[in-house]
């Protein structure tokens, strides 16, 4: 067993526990999760591939093993009580404990679906491609998951504290537009390459 491995399943822990609170909402159901999964890791470690992406592959035992949890008791939790959410945040005064309890709440009304994928890419921060993969949908799939789930916490509890939870991970840059303006100012219009002699 690589030192490396074992020192890389040791740091993500409280990865893994944030994760699967955020999935059950039991905190002692999360801590069976992390430790099935990470008696499955080890025990499995032929099969990681170093230099990929251990988090998620933890992520992805974690999530399987969850829901072969539910189905074999038959259910499956539908609504965590935003733990998670209060262990990414450092204690705050009564104004942070009222948009806390508000974030929490919000968070139960999520679909387990966009839960999920703000959990990830937001609090987990994982990039869209690697959350889709943890997840076992299309990339385009998840970025309408997490922005489905950010309207509705912004309509909840405001766009300000909705980004907060998950910041936009694309960003936009502008490039200077040639004379007589690009082809968005004139529809239809293609950009094509010179003729060269």
């Amino acid at each position: 067993m690589p030192s490396a491995f074992r020192d890389g399943l040791v740091e993500l822990i409280p990865n893994l526990r944030a994760f699967a609170r955020s999935l059950c909402g039991d905190r002692d159901l999360a801590d069976d999760l992390v430790q099935e999964t990470l008696l499955k890791a080890w025990h499995k470690s032929d099969s990681f591939q170093p230099g990929t992406n251990l988090r998620a592959w933890l992520f992805v035992i974690l999530r399987n093993q969850y829901y072969s949890l539910g189905r074999r008791r038959g259910r499956e939790v539908e609504d965590p009580d935003g733990e998670m959410v209060g262990s990414l945040t450092a204690p705050a005064g009564q104004e942070g404990s009222v948009a806390m309890g508000e974030l929490r709440r919000a968070m139960r009304r999520l679909p387990a679906e966009q839960r999920e994928a703000i959990v990830l890419v937001g609090a987990g921060g994982f990039r869209y491609e690697e959350a889709a993969a943890v997840v076992g949908c299309a990339v385009g799939t998840m970025k309408s998951r997490v922005s489905r789930a950010r309207r509705t916490l912004a309509r909840a509890i405001g766009p300000e504290d909705a980004a907060a939870v998950a910041p936009a991970r694309t960003a936009r840059t502008a490039l200077p537009r040639p004379p007589g303006g690009g082809p968005a100012d004139r529809p239809g219009l293609m950009m094509q390459k010179p003729d060269t002699p």
